[in-house]
């Protein structure tokens, strides 16, 4: 299983693509497939059937699915889109911090 420099809850920025410059929260993130799905963002149509008598069918719209390599998290410290570095903390364990500022993420 890869691991990926975006993590639920992150906010971050869409880098290409009609969304291009908007930013929004990770909802969720899904490792294997390398991609993430960002809250309001690259929103799909999806045709959906009634299930139970009674249930409305119809189109609908959701979020679709991203490539992380696409967006870019935005440090909460200095709020600009930065790269995800690693460091070790003083009691040893690893955090991850902003590439240009140098703070913990």
């Amino acid at each position: 299983m890869k691991s990926l420099h975006v993590k639920k809850g992150d906010t971050v920025v869409i880098l290409s693509g009609d969304d291009r410059g908007k930013k929004g929260k990770v909802m969720e993130v899904s490792p294997s497939e390398g991609k993430v799905i960002v809250e309001g963002l690259n929103m799909v149509k999806k045709h959906v059937k009634p299930r139970k008598m009674g249930d409305a069918g119809g189109i609908i719209e959701a979020e679709g699915a991203l490539y992380a390599s696409k967006v870019q998290v935005i440090c909460p410290h200095c709020n600009k889109p930065t790269r995800v570095g690693h460091k070790k903390t003083a009691d040893k364990t690893k955090a991850r911090i902003c590439k240009r500022c140098g703070d913990v993420l």
